[in-house]
């Protein structure tokens, strides 16, 4: 897999057994710690790229300690618990979680949940790039259509007419039409 994970769980035990799964599965680097506090300070200095957390443990617990790793990464976190109350669960979905991943753990149950919470991220993080180019075309053709309107009053021409002055301009000029735009609005 080629991955770094980091797992943290206040049992020893269980952290033995989920590094002996994931190294099965083929990951690289397997970071642990016991404790909320330890999971967000090595998550922040090591960037792993997933991340699985007990719920309970003492101090900060591993809701709490995913809150605040997504605040700086964009990974995701699957969360390790014995209990799946309706209030944890809640809790879990408006952090940001990725999974729930139930004791005992099985391993035939980790590989599609950490396989389907990467790809979620992707795909995440694909929807986020393609929002902000649509936001700077939104932007773009607003500068366009002002600079138009600038065009269309003092000339006294037609929207279309307008629109051809600019092209021209971008053309004889070499610029993209926002340039022009822009070049127009300056002068105004």
């Amino acid at each position: 897999m080629g991955k770094t994970i980091l797992i943290c769980d206040d049992e020893p035990l269980i952290r033995m057994n989920l590094r002996s799964m994931l190294a099965d599965l083929g990951f690289d680097e397997i970071l642990e710690c016991g404790d909320g506090a330890k999971a967000v300070e090595l998550a922040l200095a090591s960037f792993p790229d997933l991340a699985i957390l007990d719920v309970s443990m003492p101090g900060m617990d591993g809701i709490t300690a995913a809150v605040e790793i997504k605040k700086k990464l964009k990974i995701p976190i699957m969360l390790l618990t014995s209990a799946c109350d309706s209030q944890t669960v809640k809790r879990a979905s408006t952090s940001g979680i990725a999974a729930f991943l139930a004791k005992p753990l099985r391993q035939q149950d980790l590989l599609p949940a950490i396989e389907i919470a990467l790809q979620h991220v992707e795909e995440v993080e694909n929807l986020k790039e393609k929002i902000d180019d649509l936001r700077e075309v939104i932007e773009n053709r607003k500068i366009i259509e002002k600079a138009k309107g600038v065009l269309m009053e003092k000339n006294h021409v037609t929207e279309a007419e307008a629109y051809r002055i600019m092209q021209k301009s971008a053309m004889d000029k070499r610029k993209t039409l926002l340039q022009v735009a822009n070049i127009i609005l300056k002068e105004s």
